[in-house]
């Protein structure tokens, strides 16, 4: 029997359905909610999720533990270890969804290929989509205990931008900064949801507001993400997206990714490093 092979990077409901019960099928839920919504992604899992998901929990055991900025990622070991615990092998493929549709599974995704994981895909519509189809769900109380994987992680780091990596793609015309938060939190006329951080923007980032590449849940055709994306990435040889705490940032680079733009990293830090007080420049409109 072949083994699965995925469409595209982006899967739909109907799709996933059809291949639940393939062999080297990895499913992830990589739901996560912003602290100030009350909400907690683990136990929402073990109430409701796609048939045989396993919980990918960015904000805590993926994660950078020695940082003081959210959810930033881990070192190789730790990513190794924690794919290694969740099953997942060299040669599986992985389908990420998240509860909100496509908010937080595309960090999942970019974590999967930054850290070498190229056969992996986006739900498109995520459990919002998988709900209305009425696709099979189930709960449980506890994880299980899966069958250890032998994925290893090996980090590319053309996929990651630091600080400085940003403070220098702002002075290079050749490279692009896209920041995904709201326009109101860009332009500095909202205030950020995160206590202690300054209102604005990079000099030179340009704006796309994540919410901007769905049409009814779902994420918009190519030929339409092409008219917003392509104005604003030009002649850039890469693209640097940021957001708030860098997971929304991968919203817009997978929009990007989707319609051909693969040379792209993710600003880890994002607002959550570059909008503390200090000496880093800010504009507001």
């Amino acid at each position: 029997m072949a083994k699965l092979q995925l469409p595209d990077s982006l899967v739909s409901v109907d799709w996933l359905n059809e291949h639940l019960d393939d062999e080297n099928l990895i499913i992830l839920d990589s739901s996560w909610h912003m602290p100030a919504t009350g909400r907690d992604a683990f136990k929402e899992w073990q109430q409701e999720h796609i048939r045989g998901a396993r919980f990918y929990d960015f904000d805590g055991k993926i994660a950078d533990p020695d940082s003081d900025l959210p959810h930033m990622l881990p070192s190789e070991e730790i990513f190794t270890r924690e794919m290694q615990a969740l099953g997942i092998n060299q040669d599986s493929v992985i389908v990420v969804y998240d509860a909100m549709g496509m908010f937080s599974s595309p960090r999942g995704w970019w974590m999967l290929r930054a850290m070498g994981c190229e056969n992996c895909a986006l739900l498109d519509g995520g459990l919002v989509a998988w709900d209305e189809h009425d696709y099979p769900i189930e709960s449980l109380t506890r994880e299980p205990d899966y069958p250890p994987g032998n994925f290893v992680a090996r980090l590319n780091p053309d996929y990651v931008a630091d600080l400085q990596s940003v403070q220098a793609a702002l002075e290079d015309p050749m490279v692009c900064v896209i920041d995904a938060r709201p326009e109101p939190r860009f332009s500095g006329a909202a205030e950020e949801p995160r206590p202690g951080l300054r209102r604005g923007h990079m000099p030179g980032a340009l704006n796309l507001p994540f919410p901007e590449v769905f049409k009814h849940g779902l994420l918009k055709p190519k030929d339409e993400l092409r008219e917003m994306i392509e104005p604003l990435i030009g002649d850039s040889e890469r693209c640097i997206h940021s957001c708030g705490s860098g997971v929304t940032a991968c919203v817009t680079a997978f929009a990007a990714y989707h319609i051909g733009y693969d040379k792209f990293a993710i600003y880890d830090g994002s607002w959550c490093e570059w909008g503390r007080p200090g000496d880093l420049p800010v504009v507001t409109d």
